[in-house]
């Protein structure tokens, strides 16, 4: 794609960055058929294609966003399967989050829309707030029939019953049984360990079983994705800055750090990433692109040990919903389901799995109208399937489908300690 943008415009590195990406599209259109805003609206403005052609009048004209480009890029699941599509290399995911940035400066959002966003940006990344926003849900569940439409439907996904908070969360040292065979740090994230803490429970117990040390490290919180994600990125940048340091302090301790642990995949993405995002910050360039470099999902680093031969039959159907996030954001695909089968489960995959289930971060609450269609053309295909139980590897979503399936919906690490000796899933229950 051939740009016009200016030497001073260049000398910003965010444009500097999407003027390169801008020039590695070739108008192919084979994103069109992957992207699920494109396969549900028909509209070119809502596919990937589409999107860079906005982004690039906007960014090279130096104009302020238009409502215009707000309502196609807010349609942005950024499932980034348009990146495993691409031919080309075009990195959308980066030039996307640029547009993100660049709305969140110059566009004025109307009232409601701007409440809603300033409330999840001040919640969700916060467990303890997040708790208390759920215990007023339960509440104001009788009244919800009162309430507007966007309210209302955060009332409807709000959890009936809430876990009680796990001990795993706090900062805490897990010794590896047997001889330690690697010391990592986990993530233990923010919503997750809300909506369902036994997810880290189940990583520390398979972890610690097969040799690894497991540190919950002092300091480290949200990754950041979130607010990120709505072009927040001052607050981004300082979620990723207390993660960095937490966990360099480890990497530089009496005990070192082989690696960093990531058991929700839209965590991981960002984690990943963190080496890009900070890459013009000589405070934190080095370490961000190190603490990248070590993070892996949980399947990942299972993946490289050899896991316990289970202690329980297993062979239930296990429908594996391959989340966005690790299958195009991260390009992790196999590991999750190898790990299944060596754990005796019968594996199956539904049909377009390439597919979003609507999920994405916050955008079952800001697109609810979309993310329902997209949550139940996947809860259709996952019935085709006659599995018995749905499994994934990222809380948003197991959150997700959880609300409209009726099989149970458990992350991968759960029945794979179950199998290896861990407590039965409660999901199962």
């Amino acid at each position: 794609m051939q740009t016009n943008f200016t030497l001073a415009q260049l000398a910003d590195p965010d444009t500097r960055e999407s003027e390169q990406i801008l020039r590695n599209c070739v108008h192919c259109g084979f994103c069109t058929a992957t992207c699920p805003t494109y396969v549900l609206l028909g509209d070119e403005l809502d596919s990937p294609r589409g999107r860079i052609y906005l982004i690039k009048d906007m960014l090279e004209n130096d104009k302020p966003a238009s409502e215009k480009v707000v309502t196609h890029i807010d349609r942005c699941l950024s499932c980034l399967s348009c990146m495993t599509t691409c031919p080309s290399g075009v990195n959308y995911m980066h030039l996307v989050d640029h547009a993100r940035k660049h709305i969140a400066e110059t566009y004025t959002r109307p009232l409601p829309d701007r409440s809603l966003r300033t409330l999840l940006a001040a919640v969700l990344p916060h467990p303890g707030r997040f708790r208390l926003a759920l215990i007023g849900a339960q509440l104001a569940r009788p009244l919800a029939r009162f309430l507007p439409g966007r309210l209302k439907t955060m009332l409807d996904m709000a959890p009936r019953k809430l876990p009680s908070p796990s001990p795993v969360d706090r900062p805490q040292v897990f010794p590896a049984e047997g001889e330690r065979r690697a010391r990592v740090a986990l993530l233990n994230g923010c919503a997750q360990q809300v909506l369902s803490p036994a997810i880290n429970e189940a990583t520390v117990r398979l972890l610690t079983r097969m040799g690894v040390e497991v540190v919950v490290a002092e300091g480290a919180g949200c990754c950041g994705a979130l607010v990120h994600h709505m072009g927040q990125e001052e607050p981004a940048l300082a979620s990723a800055k207390a993660n960095i340091d937490a966990w360099s302090r480890l990497k530089d301790s009496e005990g070192g750090l082989d690696g960093v642990v990531i058991n929700a995949s839209g965590c991981g993405t960002t984690v990943k990433d963190y080496g890009f995002m900070l890459r013009e910050d000589p405070d934190y360039a080095d370490k961000a692109a190190e603490i990248s470099a070590m993070t892996r999902d949980v399947s990942e680093l299972l993946a490289e040990f050899e896991l316990p031969e289970p202690v329980r039959p297993t062979g239930q159907r296990v429908a594996y919903h391959s989340a966005c996030s690790l299958q195009h954001g991260q390009q992790v695909r196999q590991p999750p389901k190898t790990l299944l089968q060596a754990a005796g489960f019968e594996v199956v995959e539904p049909a377009e799995s390439h597919i979003c289930c609507g999920s994405a971060g916050t955008y079952n609450l800001t697109q609810p109208t979309l993310a329902n269609r997209l949550k139940e053309r996947k809860i259709g295909h996952l019935k085709q399937t006659h599995a018995e139980i749905v499994a994934s590897g990222n809380i948003g979503c197991i959150t997700q489908i959880a609300g409209g399936a009726d099989m149970p919906v458990v992350h991968t690490v759960e029945l794979l300690d179950w199998a290896t000796g861990g407590p039965r899933p409660p999901g199962l229950a």
